[in-house]
């Protein structure tokens, strides 16, 4: 009998990272990041893309014996076992996830509302509950269509954005990227959080791993070559963007600064190139993200951490990505999602602190470098610290609206053992 061909080969993995990576994070997150960091930032793109490369190993070592949908739940349930711990921080870690996901589709919707020229307050919600819907209809046709369809969408956003830095490229004033003109060092530090969250959606390529080709030897190199594309990506867009506006203008400019940068070169129609590859960035983020959630959530009902619900078939995905559809969008419609995404940022970087930790207790069965896993805990503590200090200045108690997120995680999970009466299991046994 004939296996059936994967969804995912080596370069449909690098092309969903990259897709996931590549989304509001540039857009948004250059303009936010240069305003700390001024023309030193390229070197912050730098420090975060070395975080991720650490915690991607990990995540990768992992992948490669726990091939699972799961993805970093799966890891959890193996690291610390089957209790209350890791169901609470997996349910924490969805949650953040579905946050994230709801503030890119907030930010595909207010670009469009702005391209269209309507009332970005009222037309903004609806484009985001569009874009949120179309994608959920593609991603129950199957991974398989997911694919072909990030990879279209990625190789359309990357065209656009390699044309627009080697043009613009020609157009840099040297001056303004002098170092006589740099901020202190230190600034660079205190926007490597925000730099390192440009780079957060590396983790998607772990929940290939059941529909990947031999993800023993495909993971790794995957997790690495997409990191590496999106650092060098985004340090050369830094340089073009810097060297054509200068730092007063970046920070007027700071939600576009990309759009902004292409018009010594394009003039308005760059401006207007640029703001679509805004609208395709989110989407294809939007997209290999939902994919993402939804494997993760299939696995959790697995391991009896969700409903039953989340794990039945519909067409060629799950209800679950219907349920976290309908999360997403009275997120999108409902709360204020500038100050829970930052919240909800931080909680993914705990996350992942945690499963490198439990990592060590699991590193003779991966076979993963013991000082390689150390460094990616260590890195993700000080990016931990930095994204604290500087929430903190626009949320004072996000301390405590963090440790909130925990005991409400805890809270949920109690909640669900009692009415599902229902055992975490392990999914894959070694």
């Amino acid at each position: 009998m004939k296996n059936e061909k994967k969804a995912f080969g080596l370069w449909s993995a690098v092309l969903l990272g990259i897709g996931s990576m590549v989304g509001a994070g540039i857009f948004v997150l250059l303009g936010e990041a240069g305003a700390i960091a001024g023309n030193l930032v390229w070197i912050s793109f730098i420090f975060g893309g070395i975080i991720a490369l650490l915690s991607g190993y990990s995540l990768a070592k992992l992948a490669s014996i726990y091939p699972s949908r799961g993805g970093i739940v799966e890891y959890l349930v193996q690291c610390y076992g089957e209790g209350v711990f890791s169901g609470s921080v997996s349910i924490l870690f969805y949650l953040s996830a579905m946050v994230a996901i709801a503030m890119v589709a907030k930010t595909f919707g207010t670009y469009a509302a702005m391209m269209m020229g309507t009332d970005v307050a009222m037309w903004s919600n609806i484009y985001a509950v569009g874009i949120l819907l179309s994608f959920m209809f593609i991603n129950l046709a199957g991974s398989s269509l997911i694919a072909q369809s990030e990879n279209i969408i990625v190789l359309i956003k990357l065209t656009i954005l390699i044309i627009f830095t080697v043009v613009v490229f020609f157009y840099i004033k040297p001056e303004l990227l002098s170092l006589k003109d740099a901020p202190p060092v230190m600034n660079v530090f205190s926007s490597i959080a925000l730099t390192f969250f440009a780079f957060e959606g590396f983790r998607v390529i772990t929940n290939t791993a059941e529909d990947m080709e031999n993800p023993q030897t495909t993971m790794l190199k995957a997790m690495m070559i997409a990191i590496l594309l999106v650092m060098l990506l985004y340090v050369a867009v830094t340089f073009a963007v810097f060297g054509n506006l200068s730092l007063p203008e970046i920070i007027k400019a700071q939600d576009y600064a990309l759009a902004e940068a292409a018009k010594p070169a394009f003039g308005q129609v760059g401006f207007t190139i640029m703001a679509i590859a805004a609208l395709i960035s989110t989407a294809s983020s939007i997209n290999a993200n939902l994919y993402a959630v939804t494997n993760v959530t299939y696995q959790m009902a697995k391991n009896g951490e969700l409903p039953e619900i989340y794990k039945r078939n519909v067409w060629h995905s799950f209800e679950g990505l219907i349920v976290s559809t309908v999360i997403l969008i009275l997120f999108v419609l409902f709360f204020n999602l500038n100050e829970i995404a930052a919240i909800g940022s931080i909680s993914i970087l705990f996350v992942h602190a945690l499963v490198h930790i439990g990592h060590l207790l699991k590193i003779k069965d991966t076979g993963a470098s013991k000082a390689l896993v150390i460094l990616a805990i260590l890195t993700i503590a000080v990016a931990i610290v930095l994204a604290l200090n500087y929430t903190h200045q626009h949320i004072p108690n996000v301390g405590y609206f963090i440790a909130g997120g925990f005991v409400l995680a805890f809270i949920l999970e109690i909640t669900l053992r009692l009415i599902s009466k229902r055992v975490i299991s392990k999914q894959i046994l070694t």
